[in-house]
């Protein structure tokens, strides 16, 4: 989704978002990750504006202040971004793969099943189909992406074949370099 983004050809616009859009979206993300709800007021507070920008392929990132918060394309959920997991890494479930998927996450590609079921790696069983997760790696601590899983760990486990998680945000895309400026 950021492979090839630059804040200078795909944002279209940025504007503040009403205190009723606002509510509504924190009750969606609220809705999504249960576990931000007690350090959402530190995070997003309630008299802080907060504004929308608007890219292309119908993205929208939300912002508040200087920072960078959630983002979803069209109907999707809200998305943390790896900088707010960085700093409240239990909202989101956890996926560890093992160490030879480090290079080619990072360079944007999904997650194939072998890299979820090796010794290196760690399935989370209790993930059902279509939900968020950290993707982590064998040996680090912060999340180097964050996906959205394909398939279910039972059925991961069983074909162990083809994308496991869809790589939506990872470490030094363009979302992680864009500057935001009030």
């Amino acid at each position: 989704m950021f492979r090839k983004f630059d804040e200078n050809e795909n944002i279209s616009s940025t504007n503040q978002i009403k205190s009723s859009v606002q509510r509504q979206i924190r009750a969606a993300v609220i809705e999504q990750m249960p576990e931000i709800e007690s350090y959402l007021q530190e995070i997003w507070p309630k008299k802080e504006n907060a504004k929308i920008i608007k890219c292309h392929d119908h993205i929208e990132i939300l912002t508040v202040g200087n920072q960078t918060l959630f983002f979803k394309q069209r109907d999707s959920p809200w998305y943390p971004t790896l900088r707010l997991l960085h700093k409240y890494p239990f909202i989101l479930p956890r996926q560890q793969v093992d160490r030879g998927a480090i290079k080619f996450v990072l360079s944007g590609a999904n997650i194939m099943c072998p890299g979820l079921t090796s010794p290196g790696a760690k399935l989370n069983n209790d993930i059902g189909n279509n939900s968020v997760v950290a993707v982590h790696a064998e040996g680090k601590q912060t999340a180097l992406a964050i996906g959205l899983m394909k398939l279910s760990p039972e059925d991961i486990l069983k074909v162990n074949k083809g994308i496991g998680i869809e790589t939506i945000h990872y470490l030094n895309d363009g979302l992680w370099h864009l500057k935001v400026s009030r």
